[in-house]
């Protein structure tokens, strides 16, 4: 019978800004996420900016298409408009509770990000705010209590908003040394707690100023900041070996899985360009080194990369010792397709979630191979879930089965690869153990927990923690361990 052994880790994962709250409590500075309201006419999550005349100005999401700020704009915080990542889920105040639930589950692990701003409120202090680490050493000390690991993820698409107004964020080699003293001080406090660590959050999928702290969403803005974020990760890996023998480093790639749209020649050439638009990144990190593609695929995008004499050698000495990755879904590629790392065009011969994600099981197992077969290094599945709508019966229960369905079965291909296929799987979080605020739409309605919070698109609720059906059946998980998948009678 299939079954996973016990050193297995098993867990949740999350982002301070989706899900922490506790907005410039305990000296928290302003974060590049504070400035991004609900309900624009655009998208669902906007940056709010107030322009030089004194007008409101937006810029569209964050993520996958430009967002730059208007020339002259400065983002600003509006007394009379919601932002989620103010109030999120309130983790900032509820961690206890959280953690409990999730060790309830059987999670040996958690992973959550550290908010830079929390600890350097503009990136620039000489000295950390006390009060900042003093929280994150509470969050640790109930994951001990409990036996779960910390998995730490330093940069979750986020920085403090004074370096990106004041450097342009990771456009500034500036960024890389403050980058850095904020990395010796998470060492030197929580060194000694945590052997897990990711130094950035899908890098690869990530642009523009929330995420990178730069006023152009543009690709030579983009990869010149990317370089100088390899760099930093490079730098804070050679840190953390001397400063915490035994310690572990990745990074976290957005990898959903994509395949040609058909087996003409040329939308199999199409596909493997569109995978090294992830791969570019993954290969720096993991393997030291620019591989002999980049050249052309800076061209095709028309940018020259800014280095300096030792930055190769820096790369070299910094590569990381596990690939980290999220999966959700996967797309189809044509020879005109356009591709945005982590979207192409459907797969008809797919379901998809509410929001129009393909639901894709094989797919994990498929990426799971590829990530290995290409860096030999141990893989770490960091993010994969659902979002969708919920509901709340009479009784108060939450009957998710369609989210039972989704996780058994890609858990089930995770299996296959790891006990058939021999790859060397650390662990897998999922997103997220509770509900929180959606990154791609700003929105509470799209769920992902096996924990419900009761609060909606607009911050109202009570907030108030309820474990749905999928909680109790990922419990029966853990403690098999994944023996259960295989053995669980339809219906659940």
């Amino acid at each position: 019978m299939m079954k996973l052994s016990k050193e297995f880790l098993w867990g949740g994962a999350i982002a301070d800004f989706q899900a922490e709250g506790g907005y410039q409590e305990g000296g928290r500075g302003l974060s590049t996420h504070d400035f991004e309201s609900a309900g624009s006419v655009d998208h669902p999550r906007c940056n709010t900016v107030l322009m030089p005349d004194g007008s409101c100005a937006t810029a569209k999401s964050h993520f996958f298409g430009p967002d730059s700020l208007p020339e002259g704009g400065q983002p600003f915080v509006f007394p009379d408009r919601y932002y989620p990542s103010h109030k999120a889920v309130d983790f900032y105040h509820h961690y206890k509770e959280d953690i409990a639930l999730m060790a309830g589950m059987g999670y040996n692990v958690f992973r959550f990000s550290i908010c830079w701003s929390r600890i350097y409120p503009t990136g620039e202090e000489a000295t950390p705010n006390e009060a900042g680490l003093r929280f994150y050493e509470q969050v640790l000390d109930e994951l001990e209590k409990y036996g779960m690991e910390p998995l730490i993820t330093i940069h979750h698409d986020e920085l403090p908003a004074a370096l990106a107004l004041r450097y342009d964020g990771w456009s500034s080699r500036h960024t890389i040394d403050c980058y850095l003293r904020y990395c010796r001080t998470l060492f030197e406090r929580f060194g000694k707690r945590c052997r897990y660590w990711l130094t950035f959050n899908e890098i690869n999928a990530v642009r523009g100023f929330a995420a990178c702290g730069t006023r152009k969403a543009d690709d030579q803005t983009h990869y010149n900041a990317a370089h100088n974020m390899f760099l930093a990760s490079a730098q804070a890996v050679q840190l953390g070996h001397e400063m915490m023998p035994g310690s572990q480093f990745g990074a976290m790639y957005a990898l959903s899985e994509i395949y040609p749209a058909t087996c003409k020649q040329e939308d199999v050439f199409r596909r493997m360009q569109c995978r090294r638009e992830s791969w570019y990144f993954a290969d720096v990190m993991a393997r030291g080194a620019y591989p002999a593609y980049a050249a052309d695929l800076l061209r095709r995008r028309g940018v020259t990369l800014h280095t300096e004499p030792g930055d190769d050698a820096i790369l070299k000495a910094g590569a990381l010792d596990f690939v980290s990755f999220s999966y959700y879904r996967s797309c189809t590629v044509n020879a005109h397709s356009k591709f945005n790392v982590v979207g192409g065009d459907a797969n008809p011969y797919l379901p998809s979630t509410p929001w129009g994600w393909p639901i894709d099981p094989l797919g994990l197992r498929y990426c799971m191979n590829e990530v290995y077969d290409r860096y030999q290094k141990p893989i770490f599945i960091v993010e994969n879930g659902l979002g969708a709508i919920d509901k709340v019966e009479a009784d108060g229960t939450i009957q998710d089965d369609y989210r039972i369905d989704y996780l058994r079965d890609h858990l089930r291909a995770m299996m296959e690869a790891i006990l058939i296929d021999g790859v060397p799987c650390l662990g897998y979080t999922m997103w997220g153990p509770f509900d929180l605020v959606s990154l791609s739409t700003g929105e509470m309605k799209k769920r992902y927990g096996v924990i419900y919070v009761d609060m909606d698109d607009a911050g109202n609720g009570t907030l108030a923690r309820h474990p749905k059906k999928s909680y109790y059946w990922m419990k029966e998980v853990i403690a098999s361990p994944g023996e259960s998948l295989w053995t669980e009678k339809d219906g659940h």
